[in-house]
């Protein structure tokens, strides 16, 4: 699957402007899935998901990988030809409708995770992690904490290859899949920022856990 790199491309702006449709290429980069299962999943009308995911089909961004007979009709299952890695200069360079559809798109994918999770007891081990941390940053700051994220985001990647291989040798005896989700912007000014508002520290965290040492869930 090959990778994202040019946000400008016309195809993407016409596929991602849409919040649907920004929202059925992320599951498909994921999974298979069918109009169906889309529509049930989004909530959302099977004609609507079916227009969409023709544009996607027609644009290259996806393709049918398999049909299923259901009912007396045709189920078509696709998945993504294209993987969202996306560098820093084309997100920057991304026109802003693109942007504002595939955070949407993304913040509800989370959400949903997220939610699914919680209701199985997702966050019921020891080390699961759940934080939300406020800093006052400069520039220099920020970039810094967005390179230490992409750090992270590439170790996440090799423990995850590794945990692989060893699931393989162990005919995936103890597997278990795990959700982890990272995020670094701008925040909304708080009510200390507001002239004449109380100022009550530069920086806060909140968090939930049962252990000290926790490890945040990847959204999949």
């Amino acid at each position: 699957m090959k990778a994202i790199t040019n946000l400008n491309e016309p195809s993407l702006v016409r596929a991602l402007a849409h919040p649907l449709r920004a929202q059925i290429l992320g599951v498909l980069q994921e999974r298979r899935a069918s109009p169906r299962e889309l529509a049930e999943e989004f909530d959302a009308p099977l004609g609507n998901v079916s227009y969409h995911v023709r544009r996607l089909a027609d644009l290259k961004l996806i393709r049918l990988v398999k049909k299923t007979p259901r009912r007396g009709a045709i189920e078509h299952h696709y998945e993504a030809t294209s993987m969202a890695q996306i560098s820093d200069r084309a997100w920057g360079e991304a026109p802003t409708i693109v942007k504002k559809a595939m955070v949407a798109s993304a913040l509800e994918e989370i959400g949903r995770s997220v939610t699914e999770g919680a209701a199985v007891g997702g966050f019921d081990r020891p080390d699961a992690h759940l934080t939300r941390t406020r800093l006052l940053l400069d520039e220099r700051g920020f970039r810094e904490l967005a390179d230490a994220l992409t750090a992270l985001m590439e170790r996440a990647d090799r423990i995850g290859e590794q945990s692989e291989q060893r699931l393989k040798r162990a005919d995936h005896e103890g597997e278990r899949r795990a959700s982890l989700v990272m995020m670094l912007f701008d925040g909304a000014p708080s009510f200390e920022d507001v002239p004449g508002g109380r100022s009550s520290g530069a920086s806060g965290r909140s968090s939930a856990g049962a252990g000290k040492r926790r490890r945040a869930a990847k959204t999949g």
